[in-house]
């Protein structure tokens, strides 16, 4: 079984943008179920597509099952079946002290969001943490990508 240990935090600024050195890559996604105990998003970061499977987080952590779909098929699904509206965010990766930073910048319904993620070994594990980085947000529910879909703009509002 695979499980996903994250914290996830909210940008100190545009420091962060100073961080990246790649174009970053444009991700598209949507949620066939946004049921917490049984997230199923479907994702095309081109030129793959993915079928994940999540269940409840605690703590940190929660069960991720994550399978590689035709791209084809994944944009059907994004169009056709899959709550609206979809996440649409470029992504850019930050290696900072020998860990990766996901830094989402978001566009569409989200626009102006952006949220950074960095996943973990383990819950205790040490994390030197950028000092671009800002409030943790990880347990605070507007900031979900199935909430961002359910209330988008939610999280203007924090």
């Amino acid at each position: 079984m695979g499980i996903e240990i994250e914290r996830k935090f909210l940008p100190a600024g545009d420091a962060w943008r100073r961080a990246i050195n790649t174009p970053g890559d444009k991700i598209r996604q949507g949620y066939l179920s946004s049921v917490k105990e049984r997230m199923v998003r479907v994702r095309v970061m081109a030129p793959e597509a993915f079928l994940t499977v999540k269940g409840v987080k605690i703590g940190y952590s929660r069960p991720e099952f994550e399978y590689p779909i035709p791209i084809d098929d994944a944009n059907w699904m994004l169009d056709h079946q899959c709550e609206k509206p979809l996440i649409e965010k470029t992504r850019y990766v930050v290696i900072h002290e020998g860990c990766a930073f996901e830094i989402d910048e978001f566009t569409g319904d989200n626009s102006g969001l952006v949220l950074i993620e960095v996943e973990m070994t383990s819950e205790d594990q040490h994390i030197h943490l950028p000092d671009w980085l800002g409030r943790e947000v990880t347990h605070d529910p507007r900031y979900f990508n199935s909430n961002l879909v359910r209330h988008p703009g939610a999280w203007r509002r924090a």
